[in-house]
């Protein structure tokens, strides 16, 4: 059975063909801001965008009514657990109008519905922004009126945990591990018998990553908010765009500031290793969320193709489990394989309420 995959970004988006678990044909079709100035709103992007895909998938020699089903990336939807769900239009209609927050991810349902209903085939997204499997204790703060978020690289993180526990022989529901995706954002998670119970991610807790600030000391966050310096949505920026490695070396390029380490930056490698410390800190954290011994800690996402960084990972968390090390990022082929998962009747396809 063929498969369409679609994985719409803020400036890219990126499809593939696949036939069962192996891909075929993929292509990430590139979107300038002049081409999308005309789209005030995501949602807006919508024909544009679906209209691309097509015309990509039709040059590449496939037809649209080859494809057995279309999944798409998840995006801020409401809080769900983690599976495989079957696009409807409570979930269109959610996308519609952004009730969790405008993101490109947001167009991947809207479009594998489009296409699915156009040829006659079923319509998911996997693993979306939005799993929440958070223990309840995992979310209380200082403060009553906050608790803590549960948004995570969550399709990335379960794919690789999936992966590594049929390499080491057990299904990813009998499995504990701690999964570090490692990227532009980083997120760390403990997943408990198949659940992400507890986690961090860049905007608000966690190790700094390329560009977010990670955990920050809160007084003086409160009299920087207040200093006059910046507007509500210039801080925002500077905390999800502009933090982090950026912040202190002026690059968000992980491999740029390795090569400023050879070449004798003092700066540059403090504030690699300090990003190395927290993010090993941060793993070591979640011993508590388990009631038996951790089986792997996973190290995923772009910077695990660092050895710097690996290595120094697991030399400091070598007591907690042994690590493996999953680079890059399996969006792709995470979407096709929890498609394949309900078409083939292991698991059903979950409802979005």
């Amino acid at each position: 059975m063929k498969l369409l995959i679609i994985n719409p970004g803020g400036t890219s988006t990126k499809i593939a063909v696949f036939e069962d678990d192996q891909e075929l044909f993929k292509a990430s079709i590139d979107h300038t801001a002049e081409e999308l100035k005309p789209y005030p709103h995501v949602f807006d992007e919508f024909e544009y965008r679906k209209n691309l895909i097509v015309k990509t998938v039709e040059e590449a020699g496939y037809s649209i009514s080859d494809f057995g089903c279309v999944a798409g990336r998840g995006g801020l939807c409401r809080p769900v657990e983690g599976g495989t769900y079957a696009v409807n239009d409570r979930m269109i209609e959610d996308f519609r109008n952004a009730v969790c927050g405008e993101h490109a991810s947001n167009l991947g349902a809207v479009i594998a519905k489009s296409i699915g209903d156009e040829i006659g085939v079923p319509s998911f997204i996997v693993d979306p922004v939005a799993v929440d499997e958070m223990m309840d204790k995992a979310r209380i703060t200082g403060l009553a009126e906050l608790e803590r978020p549960a948004w995570f690289h969550a399709l990335n993180h379960k794919a690789v945990a999936r992966s590594i526990a049929g390499k080491i022989g057990k299904k990813y529901e009998d499995c504990n591990f701690i999964v570090a995706h490692l990227g532009s954002g980083i997120s760390i998670c403990a997943h408990k018998k198949g659940k992400m119970v507890d986690g961090s991610g860049g905007r608000t807790n966690g190790p700094f990553s390329p560009e977010r600030c990670g955990s920050l000391p809160t007084y003086p966050l409160v009299q920087l908010c207040y200093s006059g310096k910046y507007t509500e949505s210039e801080m925002v920026d500077k905390i999800s765009k502009f933090a982090g490695m950026y912040d202190f070396l002026g690059t968000k390029d992980s491999r740029e500031i390795e090569k400023r380490i050879e070449e004798g930056d003092e700066k540059a490698a403090l504030v690699y290793d300090a990003f190395i410390y927290e993010t090993a800190k941060e793993i070591c954290s979640y011993i508590p969320a388990f009631d038996e011994p951790v089986d792997r800690i996973i190290v995923t996402g772009g910077i695990a193709h660092s050895k710097k960084v690996t290595s120094e990972l697991q030399r400091m968390t070598q007591n907690v489990a042994p690590m493996e090390v999953v680079a890059g990022e399996y969006e792709m082929i995470a979407l096709a394989l929890g498609a394949l998962r309900v078409m083939n009747g292991e698991e059903p396809a979950r409802e979005y309420k």
